[in-house]
């Protein structure tokens, strides 16, 4: 099954993907994690204000498979968490770049997305698997 990837974004190996524009990155999880985890029940996000480091879990996604840590891809302060996506976490799988956001970040350094990969080595990487 092939996902869409936006070639506007940058994803990490662990599916997050980050959009960064200026200084505000906003954070969310691949349509092709959210197929491996299925159905997904429970979404645990950060508070306004929290600090993220790139490479640590910010929050938690649980499905009816597994449970799993969410990874920042930047270091910063979280300037917005998606509440809708916490009261309704079935609805992350309808559009994970638009709605399905997670959460919104000031970032201290834009060269932290340096080592993410593109939307082509992405869909190469998990397509391949």
């Amino acid at each position: 099954m092939a996902f869409e990837y936006p070639e506007d974004l940058k994803y990490l190996d662990s599916h997050e993907y980050v959009r960064l524009e200026g200084e505000n990155a906003t954070i969310g999880i691949s349509a092709f994690a959210i197929d491996q985890l299925g159905d997904i029940v429970f979404l645990e996000l950060p508070e306004v204000g929290a600090r993220v480091t790139k490479g640590e879990a910010f929050g938690t996604v649980e499905s009816v498979k597994a449970v799993e840590d969410l990874n920042s891809p930047v270091s910063g302060t979280v300037t917005e968490c998606n509440n809708a996506m916490v009261d309704s976490p079935e609805e992350l799988a309808d559009e994970p770049y638009g709605k399905g956001w997670l959460i919104k970040v000031t970032v201290e350094n834009p060269n932290d997305i340096d080592d993410a990969m593109s939307a082509q080595e992405y869909s190469a990487k998990v397509e391949g698997e």
